[in-house]
C-alpha cells in the first residue's frame, strides 16, 4: 500500500459548541446571544478556527503574519462592518477604503483567509453559475445572461488589475482553462459549450482532440478531447488572499482576526455586531462569509445555503522525468465534463495538485476514507505516478444555493444589509469582483451587473433536509457520471 494512503487528515476533536464561526441573531432592539443560536450543517469542527487546515498554500507563506490582525477590543463605529475575511470581504474591504474613501471594519472568526479562500484550488476561471445558457436565458433573459459572460472575463480581469495596481504576486500559471471530456459521450456537451463561448460569450475559445490534446503537455486515462477556454490562468489563491488584505490595510480599513460575531442587532438605521472583545456600530453590514456561513443569520438567508464539501490532495515535487513519463507538464488548469468532477493542475514547484467533490458529513473516518478514494482516482488518471507520495490533503467547504448561482447585492427586506456569497466551487474571480461591485454600490453608484446576481437567494424546501437532497444527488451522479 502507497505511503500516502496511510497519513490520517489533521483533525481536531469536535468542541460540542460551533466555535469560531460569525453568529447572527434576528431581533430588532434586541441581542440573540449564541445559546438560541442553531449549528451548521456539518460537525463544529468544520467551523473552528482552531483546528488546522493542512493545506499547501499554507506551506508557501513565508511570513504568516498578515493573517493575524489584533482582534477586536473596543467598541468601535464605521460605515460599514463586513464579516468574513475571505476574498470577498477583503476585496470590499479594500475596494471601499481605496476607491470610495469608505471607513470599513471587517470581522474574522479566525484568521485571514481560514476558510474557502485559503484552502480552494486556486482556478481563477469563468463559470461561478451551476444553471445551463438555457436556464439562465428563461430566468432572466438573452440580454442579462450576456452580462453574466461580460462580467465573469471582467472578474478575471480584476484578479489581474489588482495584482498589478498593488503590486503583489499571484504565482499565475497557464492561459484559461481546459474542460475535458473524461468519456466519448462527453464530447457533443464540449460541442455545446464551445458555440455558447464563441458565439454568445464572446470568449476565445477552441476545442481540441484527445491527439491535440496529448501534444499540449496533458495526457491522462480520461482523454477524449477537450475544449480550451482562453480566459483565466491557475494561481495561489492564498498569495491572493495575502495581496488583498495587505492593500486594504494600507488604505485605511481596519482588519480584525480572531473576532467572531457572537451576537448582532439592528439598532435603529445602525447594526451592531458584538464580538468577545468589543462591538463594531456601522450603518451597513455586508455578510461575506460563503460556505461557512452559520445557519442562525439574516432571516432572508435560513436554509437558503447548502455548504458542500470539496477535497484536496497534492503530491510531491514531480521531476521533469516524471512529467514526461506521464506526458504531462503544461499548469493550466483542467477540470473534467463530470458532475461530480475532478480538478487538477500542477503546480510551480512541479507538484500535482488534485482536487475533487464528495463527502457530507466531515468526520475524521470520512476524510480518511475520501482521501484513499482520490489517491486511487489520481493513480488510476495518472498510472505513470502511481505510488507518488501524498504530502499535503485537506478540505473545505464550497457554497452552493437553491438557484443554483451567486446572490451579491442588498437584501431585499433591509437595503443596509448586504451579502456576497454562493460562488458554486468557482469563486475565486467571482469573490473578489464580488467584492468590487458591491463597495460601488454601498457608495451610491450602480454597478450595472447582470440580474442573475441580483436575485435574493430562497430557501431550499424542508431545509433541515438538505444535506440528505445532497446525498441523494451525490448517487444520482455517481450512477450517470461514468
Amino acid at each position: 500500500m502507497p505511503r500516502s494512503e496511510g497519513i490520517p487528515f489533521s483533525t481536531c476533536p469536535a468542541t460540542g459548541r460551533l466555535s469560531g464561526t460569525e453568529h447572527f441573531g434576528v431581533a430588532q432592539q434586541d441581542v440573540l446571544p449564541i445559546a438560541r443560536m442553531r449549528k451548521g450543517l456539518y460537525p463544529a469542527s468544520t467551523y473552528d478556527p482552531a483546528c488546522p487546515v493542512g493545506s499547501y498554500w499554507d506551506s508557501t507563506i513565508a511570513d504568516p503574519g498578515w493573517r493575524h490582525p489584533a482582534p477586536l477590543q473596543a467598541q468601535v463605529g464605521a460605515e460599514v462592518v463586513i464579516v468574513g475575511g475571505g476574498l470577498t470581504g477583503l476585496s470590499t474591504a479594500l475596494h471601499l477604503a481605496r476607491d470610495h474613501g469608505i471607513h470599513a471594519c471587517l470581522l474574522e472568526a479566525g484568521s485571514l483567509g481560514w476558510g474557502a479562500s485559503g484552502r480552494n484550488g486556486g482556478f481563477c476561471g469563468v463559470g461561478s453559475s451551476h444553471l445551463t445558457h438555457t436556464q439562465m436565458v428563461r430566468r432572466v433573459g438573452l440580454a442579462e445572461t450576456e452580462r453574466y459572460y461580460r462580467d465573469q472575463w471582467q472578474a478575471v480581469e480584476t484578479v489581474q488589475e489588482l495584482a498589478a495596481s498593488e503590486g503583489f504576486s499571484l504565482e499565475a500559471q497557464g492561459q484559461g482553462c481546459y474542460a475535458v471530456a473524461h468519456r466519448p459521450q462527453a464530447w457533443s456537451e464540449l460541442e455545446a459549450e464551445y458555440q455558447i463561448c464563441t458565439q454568445v460569450a464572446g470568449y476565445p475559445a477552441q476545442l481540441l482532440n484527445p491527439k491535440e490534446l496529448r501534444e499540449r503537455g496533458f495526457n491522462s486515462q480520461e482523454n477524449h478531447g477537450a475544449l480550451h477556454i482562453g480566459v483565466g490562468f491557475g494561481l495561489n489563491p492564498l498569495k491572493l488572499t495575502q495581496g488583498l488584505a495587505q492593500a486594504a490595510h494600507r488604505w485605511g480599513a481596519k482588519l480584525y482576526s480572531g473576532s467572531p460575531v457572537t451576537a448582532w442587532e439592528k439598532v435603529g438605521s445602525h447594526h451592531c455586531c458584538h464580538t468577545p472583545g468589543g462591538t463594531v456600530r456601522a450603518r451597513h453590514l455586508v455578510i461575506a462569509t460563503n460556505g461557512y456561513t452559520p445557519e442562525a443569520l439574516y432571516p432572508q438567508l435560513a436554509g437558503s445555503l447548502l455548504p458542500a464539501l470539496s477535497n484536496i490532495l497534492v503530491t510531491r515535487p514531480l521531476t521533469p522525468q516524471e512529467q514526461k513519463a506521464q506526458g504531462w507538464w503544461d499548469p493550466t488548469p483542467l477540470y473534467d465534463m463530470r458532475r461530480l468532477l475532478f480538478y487538477y493542475r500542477l503546480l510551480p514547484d512541479g507538484r500535482l495538485l488534485f482536487g475533487g467533490r464528495g463527502g457530507t458529513r466531515d468526520t475524521p473516518t470520512e476524510r480518511q476514507q475520501l482521501r484513499t478514494w482520490m489517491t486511487r482516482q489520481l493513480y488510476r488518471l495518472f498510472p505513470a505516478w502511481e505510488g507518488v507520495e501524498i504530502e499535503y490533503a485537506w478540505n473545505g467547504l464550497v457554497c452552493l444555493s437553491r438557484q443554483f448561482h451567486p446572490h451579491i447585492g442588498p437584501s431585499p427586506a433591509d437595503p443596509s444589509l448586504w451579502y456576497g456569497l454562493a460562488y458554486h466551487g468557482s469563486g475565486v474571480a467571482t469573490a473578489v469582483w464580488a467584492g468590487k461591485m458591491l463597495a460601488q454600490e454601498i457608495a451610491g453608484i450602480p454597478s450595472q451587473m447582470s440580474a442573475l446576481f441580483r436575485q435574493p437567494p430562497r430557501a431550499f424546501p424542508l431545509p433541515w433536509l438538505r444535506l440528505h437532497y445532497l446525498r441523494l444527488g451525490y448517487l444520482w451522479w455517481q450512477l450517470t457520471d461514468g
